[in-house]
């Protein structure tokens, strides 16, 4: 009897076999579960590199397709006037296809903005005033400021800003006495603001070393920069120059602009798009000018890329779509 219920009191091994059998079970499905996200990750990682590579390979061929535009551009450019469907750089957007890719490109010359360290004081004041949104004072100490900038002496005008002026606004640089190397570098005078900047900063230019502006090719805003010269004019100008223009008849003289105008130049900014298929689109914007040299026959005075949306002229000049050499114009 004894011995019987020894047996019957001593624990049954089943039981705890199932229970480890159990936990068997669940620390498999959790490494399951653990393996399962790990490869997830990783599936996502290989798909986000795959496209980040597709992507970089889409941009440079769109990068290396806009570059080609440019660089046609400025061959159409440098055609004989008397060559057959001459391309002119008057802000007329050409279109074509080169390959699977949609191309645009539109060249205006640079004669068309305001010159940062050629221009008349009355044509700065006037953007500043009309463009930029100042009073007329306000307008004139930017412009001594900027004479005060590129002027090699340290003599400050009545209104302008030389080394003590700086120093005493805390800026931790002075007028360097010299011409403006690029436009942003007005934003370091004394007296401009960020949102006056942007307001003018597309009718200014320091390539075209002219003291005035070519209505022919000009904007809206660098004609309003022209002393004395109400809007209505400037509208009725330009509703004149887009018509001869699609008659391809010599463009009007503008009245307002006289003692303040400029011949046309053989400096051109032009902006080169390419959309792919897959959407990637790239802008380069550039300055050129020939060279004299058949081997480099341009030089590069400006190089980089452009913002990526809907490619507009560089001076906002009016548009006209022009078909390239394949018939593909677009409206």
């Amino acid at each position: 009897m004894r011995g019987r219920a020894t047996r019957l009191l001593r624990p049954d091994p089943v039981p705890a076999r199932r229970r480890e059998a159990g936990i068997a079970l669940i620390a498999a499905l959790w490494l399951t579960a653990l393996l399962t996200v790990i490869a997830s990750a990783f599936a996502f990682s290989m798909r986000s590199e795959a496209l980040a590579a597709r992507n970089a390979l889409s941009l440079a061929a769109a990068r290396a397709v806009a570059d080609g535009a440019v660089e046609r551009t400025a061959f159409e450019l440098s055609r004989p006037r008397n060559a057959p469907e001459v391309w002119e750089a008057n802000g007329e957007t050409h279109v074509w296809q080169e390959g699977d890719a949609s191309v645009a490109a539109v060249a205006v010359d640079e004669s068309a903005k305001i010159d940062l360290n050629a221009a008349s004081e009355p044509l700065l004041r006037g953007l500043f005033q009309s463009v930029g949104g100042l009073d007329a004072d306000a307008a004139q100490a930017l412009v001594e400021a900027i004479a005060d900038w590129r002027d090699a002496d340290d003599l400050r005008r009545p209104n302008g800003a030389e080394e003590p002026d700086y120093r005493a606004a805390g800026r931790k640089y002075r007028p360097p006495n010299a011409g403006f190397e690029t436009v942003g570098e007005l934003q370091r005078v004394l007296g401009m603001t960020p949102a006056v900047y942007a307001r003018v900063a597309d009718s200014l230019t320091v390539y075209s070393r002219q003291p005035g502006i070519n209505p022919a090719t000009a904007s809206r805003e660098v004609l309003l920069a022209l002393p004395n010269v109400a809007a209505e004019a400037v509208d009725a100008f330009l509703a004149q120059r887009r018509d001869a223009r699609a008659g391809k008849l010599p463009i009007p003289p503008f009245p307002g602009a006289q003692g303040y105008a400029a011949a046309s130049l053989p400096v051109w900014r032009i902006r080169a798009g390419a959309t792919l298929p897959d959407g990637v689109t790239f802008v380069r914007d550039a300055v050129l000018r020939p060279s004299g040299d058949p081997r480099h026959p341009v030089i590069a005075l400006l190089w980089q890329e452009g913002p990526r949306a809907s490619l507009t002229e560089p001076n906002a000049a009016a548009p006209g779509a022009v078909a390239g050499s394949d018939g593909s114009g677009k409206s």
